[in-house]
């Protein structure tokens, strides 16, 4: 594969799963948080984004250090840092998130929006940020 190949396939396992994200997440601004199943759904939606974007970052990572791009790995290797210490830091704050509101807590269904918001806009910047890089990834070899 040329080096240019490379660099559209690792942009296309990274994208992928971001553009995904993108387009599925804000169908649970239209629902209701304090709906159990609804909830879990969004939850499990989360854990999936990121063990997705943990697999495609290690991927992306490799691909990019065997093809001799050190500058790209490292910034595909943040991208599966991100998501390897933003699961577990996200996921336990919604999960608590989620114990509120079955515990009674009114207001834990406006936090668990506020972190679908966070979430959103953090795979916003990211994928702006991959998107703007496609030039200058594209072209070094």
């Amino acid at each position: 594969m040329t080096p240019d190949g490379v660099a559209v396939a690792v942009m296309v396992i990274l994208l992928f799963p971001m553009g995904y994200f993108t387009l599925a997440s804000p169908a649970f601004l239209l629902v209701k948080l304090d709906i159990q199943p609804v909830a879990q759904l969004l939850r499990g939606m989360f854990n999936v984004h990121f063990l997705v974007m943990r697999v495609a970052g290690v991927i992306g990572t490799v691909a990019f250090l065997l093809d001799g791009r050190p500058l790209a790995a490292l910034g595909a290797g943040m991208i599966a840092a991100l998501a390897i210490w933003g699961r577990r830091r996200f996921m336990q704050r919604l999960d608590d998130q989620l114990s509120a509101s079955d515990a009674g807590d009114t207001e834990a269904p406006r936090r668990l929006r506020r972190l679908h918001w966070s979430g959103m806009l953090c795979n916003a910047v990211l994928l702006a940020a991959l998107l703007a890089s496609i030039p200058y990834i594209a072209t070094s070899a």
